[in-house]
């Protein structure tokens, strides 16, 4: 199952375990469940620590596995082989029941270990979703690290019947006691702040007990990172705000133009960029969305969602973008019941159905051709009179025999029975006839638009909404500062928005060393003594 170079790594990998792994599986005559048996028996052959027994509990998955230690309540299971992206999450599983300490902030370690109740997880997964393993590895964890926390992470594709009972049409889908839980890349800071309701307090308070900032990023993408990194170096006090750390960047699949790194994943990257981030001494305060900027004389104030306010000498907005939607009627109501917007994670739970790709750039026709390979038809919409794509994805796409290209076509609603989405309307530009299109699936790629809408009315904007800055990453407000996708830079590039970060903090400095420093307040310096 494992060929020699994954062996040999993941040997080095297993040396780390420090107490027995005990792995239950439970399999039948299956081809799925004689590719588990070969898989856990070669990992079983790289330690000694490790034994697999086949047992069948009555209602288990077929094929799954459990992993326990001797004299520790572990009940945390794969359904499925967690192969593509989720084999890191079966390494980390192996380690950290085999007693490997996890890489989590201790404070997050304790928040888990205090939760208070039972809590059954179930995790739907596809192997090629880049964002599952996030959500997976938190609640494998969890379930590590508190007994009354259980876990399961289900192969979707491998469970269709099971999926389509669930109505699951988005990965990853997490259900808790049996109810939807959340959809969508979670960390383990996010899940267990929806657990425990009085986190947002606390964090509101230890916010509101901050000293004020020389710099305070907002936002944790490439560009606010090296923001974050360049200010700190300065020896200047740098804290960084950020609704996830990693940003778009966490949604992104393959990175080939990345100079000096020929291939890299974004979740790779962006742990990377976190890594990076507090090898020095910043704040990072992750999960805070900023709700409104206050301008002042020597202070800029930004407020956020949990009521908190933190102060600064200047600030970096560094927001970022999201994908932008349709806007139709019916989009949000089947947003995860057909509506999707990353095709590498959510194609495999549509195989052999039909659907729908809105966009015609290199996004678009590039989701349409790996579709292509999974589902029985793909109908790609473009409102525009031709595909913006390069030729090369152009000809690509033409060649495929269950592709069908409509241009000049306008989406005008989603439709759905309720509960799923069964087709799309759609307006021909040239003739204004409505025509509608029967299909179980929508995969909106239509481009970018920046989280600005909380700074409307404070900072200047272009008519697209993306805060207007000058060569020096100046915005129309004094020490308030701009880099990345949420700015008039043009070419959304992470590579851009790396520069455009750096720019902007040196920006800053330089406001700070022409500008005198204000005295602290007196709350502060109250705090302070």
């Amino acid at each position: 199952m494992l060929d020699s170079a994954m062996k040999t790594q993941l040997k080095a990998y297993l040396e780390r375990v420090v107490r027995p792994v005990e792995i239950t599986a439970a399999v039948d005559g299956g081809p799925k469940s004689k590719e588990m048996s070969e898989l856990l028996a070669d990992i079983a052959e790289l330690s000694d620590k490790i034994t697999v027994r086949e047992h069948q509990e009555p209602g288990a998955r077929v094929p799954s596995f459990s992993l326990s230690s001797p004299g520790h309540d572990i009940s945390l299971t794969f359904a499925g082989l967690p192969m593509g992206h989720e084999f890191t999450s079966l390494v980390l599983a192996l380690l950290q029941v085999g007693g490997y300490p996890p890489k989590v902030e201790e404070a997050v370690i304790e928040q888990v270990k205090a939760l208070d109740g039972d809590f059954v997880f179930e995790t739907y997964f596809s192997q090629s979703c880049q964002n599952c393993p996030d959500v997976v590895q938190a609640l494998n964890l969890m379930a590590v690290l508190n007994p009354r926390v259980k876990h399961v992470a289900v192969d979707g594709a491998l469970f269709q019947a099971e999926v389509d009972a669930r109505q699951v049409m988005s990965v990853p889908t997490v259900y808790l006691n049996g109810e939807v839980f959340g959809q969508g890349r979670m960390g383990i800071e996010e899940i267990v702040a929806k657990l425990d309701t009085g986190a947002a307090a606390r964090d509101a308070k230890r916010m509101g007990e901050m000293n004020r900032f020389d710099v305070l990023v907002v936002g944790g993408g490439p560009a606010g990172a090296t923001a974050a990194i360049y200010a700190a170096r300065k020896g200047i006090r740098t804290g960084v705000a950020a609704e996830r750390f990693g940003g778009q960047v966490l949604d992104t699949m393959a990175i080939e133009n990345f100079i000096s790194v020929p291939y890299t994943e974004g979740p790779k990257l962006a742990a990377a960029l976190e890594q990076h981030v507090r090898e020095y001494e910043v704040e990072i305060l992750n999960l805070q969305r900023a709700v409104k900027l206050v301008p002042g004389k020597d202070v800029v104030e930004v407020e956020f969602a949990n009521g908190a306010s933190l102060r600064s000498r200047t600030v970096i907005l560094a927001t970022g973008a999201r994908w932008r939607q349709m806007n139709v009627p019916g989009e949000d109501a089947y947003r995860n019941k057909g509506v999707a917007y990353c095709p590498h994670c959510d194609g495999p739970l549509f195989k052999g159905k039909r659907v729908a790709v809105i966009g015609g750039g290199n996004s678009g026709v590039e989701a349409a051709i790996d579709l292509a390979g999974i589902v029985s038809h793909v109908t790609l919409i473009e409102f525009d009179s031709q595909l913006r794509a390069d030729d090369v994805l152009q000809r690509k796409l033409k060649s495929l025999a269950n592709v069908t290209i409509l241009t000049s076509a306008r989406t005008t609603e989603v439709l759905g029975d309720g509960q799923k989405v069964s087709g799309l309307t759609y307006e021909n530009r040239n003739t204004g006839d409505i025509h509608t299109v029967e299909l179980e699936g929508i995969f909106v790629q239509i481009g970018l638009l920046p989280n600005t809408e909380w700074l409307k009315g404070v900072v200047d904007l272009s008519p697209r909404g993306e805060i207007v800055v000058d060569a020096h990453g100046q915005t129309s407000v004094p020490g308030v500062f701009a880099a990345g996708d949420c700015t008039t830079v043009p070419y959304k590039q992470i590579v851009i928005a790396l520069g455009e970060g750096a720019k902007a903090s040196l920006s800053a400095f330089d406001h700070l060393i022409r500008t005198s420093a204000p005295a602290e307040d007196k709350e502060a310096a109250v705090r302070a003594a």
